[in-house]
């Protein structure tokens, strides 16, 4: 038996290592995809265009515009000398944020009241804007500290002191790469499994394949290794980059890591079998894979908060096994999770794994006759 399956494992691997086209799917995508992660898909605000109006040329007021324009997060792009102004560098997108200081705020701070400061932010994208305020009430709050340090006033009724657990410097980075593991892994492992049988099928030969002594479950085995090899092999990949290109720092140890990544690929094996077991071509094939990928990814956290969807897709996303490994990964990388504390993310993978390969070994023996 087992000397037939490697056969065919081997013949598999060499079916996809020899087609060119199926070289640069495996190797080109997962590279370009993990630099567009990696680089462009951040929480992240850098160089927003600040426009100030100061009509106060105090010294205080010229320390709050410096705090602002030292930042790395502002780009001072023009200076307001009228307020009529204001409305049109907001409307034509010249500035995304304005810094409108009182005449009176130098004066205010030495009397030891309220000195008013206003921010006007472009609203028209609601999540940059709740960010770019977030930094501006920041950087006043800073400003506010010092002042009062300096100058001896009466101290806030409380103060704040915010220290961030697990990611100290609040990158987003080291969210969304790990997150990239979950992703490319399930979309290459997924499209080499899906178009395996696919592939026999539209070639002809998937006939001479059950004429093999070889019985429907030790086909299945064979069309299904490859894809499990070749998602962990690619899991690895990403996993090094992640380390040692974009300095994400893994916490944890490699046991639980590796074997979340192997239920995670067992699961997508599987539902990327029951796939090519239904296709009769591969491009139905890659549509079927396309249609899981997309709500799979979607409901799997790597974007947006679980707790934020309705309690019934809460309960939905249970079933999707890179929910679940998006949660491992994470927790390995950042929080130094064990294989303990991961339990319930591992059964659910391994409830999905067993599921899916033997609905897949199902529909694949009723597709064969």
């Amino acid at each position: 038996m087992w000397r037939s399956v490697l056969a065919l494992i081997v013949k598999e691997l060499l079916a996809i290592l020899k087609d060119t086209k199926s070289r640069v799917v495996l190797i080109g995508p997962p590279l370009i995809q993990l630099a567009v992660f990696g680089y462009a898909a951040t929480f992240d605000l850098n160089h927003v265009p600040l426009a100030v109006y100061n009509p106060d040329p105090s010294a205080a007021s010229r320390a709050l515009v410096a705090r602002f324009t030292g930042s790395p997060v502002f780009h001072e792009v023009a200076e307001v000398r009228d307020p009529q102004e204001i409305r049109g560098l907001i409307d034509s997108r010249q500035a995304s944020l304005v810094l409108s200081i009182d005449r009176r705020f130098s004066r205010d701070l030495l009397r030891h009241r309220p000195a008013p400061v206003q921010l006007l932010v472009d609203g028209r994208n609601s999540n940059s804007a709740l960010l770019v305020l977030g930094y501006a009430s920041t950087i006043i709050t800073g400003f506010d500290t010092d002042w009062i340090r300096r100058t001896g006033g009466r101290q806030p009724p409380a103060m704040l002191d915010l220290r961030a657990a697990y990611n100290q410097n609040l990158s987003s980075q080291w969210f969304i790469v790990p997150g990239i593991v979950a992703v490319l892994t399930q979309v290459v492992t997924l499209l080499v499994v899906a178009l395996s049988v696919a592939r026999e099928r539209e070639n002809g030969t998937f006939d001479q394949l059950l004429v093999t002594p070889m019985r429907q479950g030790e086909i299945l085995l064979g069309k299904g290794i490859p894809g499990l090899l070749v998602g962990v092999l690619e899991a690895t990949v990403i996993i090094l980059a992640a380390v040692f290109w974009f300095k994400v720092p893994l916490r944890g140890g490699l046991l639980p890591l590796y074997l979340g990544l192997l239920l995670f690929v067992a699961a997508v094996t599987g539902i990327g079998l029951m796939i090519s077991s239904i296709a009769v071509t591969q491009q139905q094939a890659l549509l079927g894979a396309f249609l899981f990928m997309v709500p799979s990814i979607i409901l799997s956290g790597f974007a947006t908060p679980i707790a934020n969807m309705p309690s019934l897709i809460q309960d939905l996303t249970e079933i999707n096994p890179m929910r679940h490994f998006l949660s491992i990964v994470r927790g390995v990388f950042l929080e130094g999770a064990t294989t303990r504390s991961l339990w319930p993310h591992l059964w659910p993978m391994a409830v999905v794994a067993a599921v899916s390969l033997f609905a897949a070994a199902w529909l694949f023996r009723r597709r064969s006759y």
